[in-house]
């Protein structure tokens, strides 16, 4: 009989997983809430089957209910990103970053271009030490109306990205700017790659750790 409730619970986890790409782990008082955000963020345009992909609309209802959750003691948020749509990861992290519930990111292997806000977002932020973060200007793909307005517009944009990251974190605007801007640290683009002890020494993430490290900052 407990064989057979272990592999249901098993099989209920694995569900959760492939569904939605979260888990909960814990019972009662202590359950935590895991979600991951990998590969592209996902925006208003869906992408090839044959990229991984974090889509917005499922994430921000389940943050919601998190929220909402008397159940959840906190969200785990793992992050494994390369970036994506700017609108999207913005609004996440915007969210993220008025919950209540307690809050924790990891970020491994890499949590580049927009989501370096959503790892900012957390209440507390967690990098291992050979994750990489990528900090460069917005960027747009595709035709772009070479107009004043556009470039105001994505001007404006990096200004809030900016402004977001600064109120969430420790690091200086101006170091961060010159880190975005640095011409010779990219190969094909502006920018700057920092590895996690770096990300910690600029501010950019509160403390290098792993999983355990991450968790107990929540349970803490």
């Amino acid at each position: 009989m407990c064989e057979g409730n272990e592999k249901n619970k098993a099989e209920a986890v694995t569900e959760e997983i492939k569904e939605s790409g979260s888990v909960t782990v814990g019972a009662g008082d202590d359950a935590i809430r895991v979600l991951t955000i990998i590969g592209q963020v996902e925006g208003h345009y869906i992408l090839g089957e044959n990229q991984k992909a974090t889509k917005y609309e499922h994430l921000i209802p389940m943050l919601v209910s998190i929220e909402e959750d008397p159940a959840a003691r906190g969200v785990l948020i793992v992050l494994n990103t390369m970036g994506g749509d700017v609108e999207a990861g913005l609004a996440l992290a915007e969210l993220i970053a008025s919950m209540k519930k307690p809050t924790v990111s990891l970020v491994l292997g890499g949590g580049h271009s927009i989501g370096v806000p959503l790892a900012v977002a957390a209440k507390r932020s967690f990098i291992v030490p050979s994750a990489t973060m990528t900090l460069h200007p917005v960027r747009v793909n595709g035709v772009v109306v070479g107009a004043p307005q556009t470039y105001r517009y994505l001007r404006d944009m990096q200004d809030r990205i900016l402004d977001f990251i600064c109120r969430n974190s420790r690091v200086e605007r101006a170091t961060l700017e010159g880190l975005m801007m640095k011409p010779d640290a990219l190969a094909t683009d502006v920018g700057t790659i920092v590895d996690g002890r770096e990300a910690v020494e600029i501010g950019l993430i509160d403390e290098v750790g792993g999983l355990s490290a991450a968790l107990a900052a929540l349970r803490g």
